[in-house]
């Protein structure tokens, strides 16, 4: 899966700088833009998973460049950064289009969580229009409303348990799911009994639907924890 990218426009330089290190550290690839023009090219030339956008910019403002950006792509995250805390400049830019507002100074930790929120908003966005019409990986078709899984054109059987846990994979993906979680909102327990019930399953759609069941690409084992699902 591609590294998500984060087009950060910001015309501090060291700001710049401490935006650029923060996402990096967490392995984000970062295009930074140190005005709004630079910006709406970078964004043209490459789009990006995200952008944060500083509102004053030297040449274009940060709610004209954040209406421009979010016209073309109504669904890209967009979250913008101000000294500005009045709670109309905020409705202004969240009726813009920005999915978020951060107020100057602001903790990095907070930002980042707030740019894996809206990604992941994105993520569960994209995956449910995928599940509504067919989800594909490798040779692998889902259709979950007609309860039909194909491989290599062949019907494949699963059962209804089996169903419910892959469609679970698929609206979470990428995530890691633990295997309370599991048997909470797949099986509906309320109080998780120790069982291998989450383990079977899984073992039982890997063999199924993996090239290589005991080297599986998709249905992997997060150790100590649970499992995730990688399209």
């Amino acid at each position: 899966m591609e590294t998500p990218r984060i087009l950060v426009i910001e015309d501090d330089s060291a700001l710049q700088k401490v935006l650029k290190r923060l996402f990096e550290t967490q392995g984000y690839t970062v295009d930074p833009a140190k005005d709004g023009l630079s910006g709406f090219e970078h964004f043209h030339k490459r789009r990006p998973s995200a952008i944060i956008l500083d509102l004053r910019l030297p040449d274009i403002s940060g709610q004209e460049l954040c209406q421009q950006i979010t016209r073309v792509a109504p669904d890209l995250p967009v979250i913008v950064l101000s000294a500005k805390a009045e709670v109309a400049d905020k409705v202004v830019l969240l009726e813009m289009g920005a999915c978020d507002y951060v107020t100057k100074p602001f903790s990095p930790t907070e930002l980042l969580s707030r740019v894996r929120v809206a990604l992941r908003r994105v993520d569960l966005t994209s995956a449910q229009v995928a599940i509504e019409n067919a989800f594909h990986f490798d040779d692998v078709t889902v259709n979950i409303p007609n309860a039909e899984v194909t491989r290599g054109g062949r019907s494949v059987l699963l059962t209804a348990k089996e169903l419910k846990i892959l469609e679970f994979m698929i609206r979470n993906a990428q995530r890691v799911i633990s295997r309370e979680e599991f048997l909470k909102e797949v099986f509906g327990y309320k109080n998780c009994p120790s069982t291998r019930t989450v383990d079977n399953h899984i073992l039982k759609l890997r063999q199924k639907l993996e090239t290589n069941p005991s080297d599986p690409a998709h249905f992997r084992t997060v150790h100590s924890v649970g499992y995730k699902f990688v399209a």
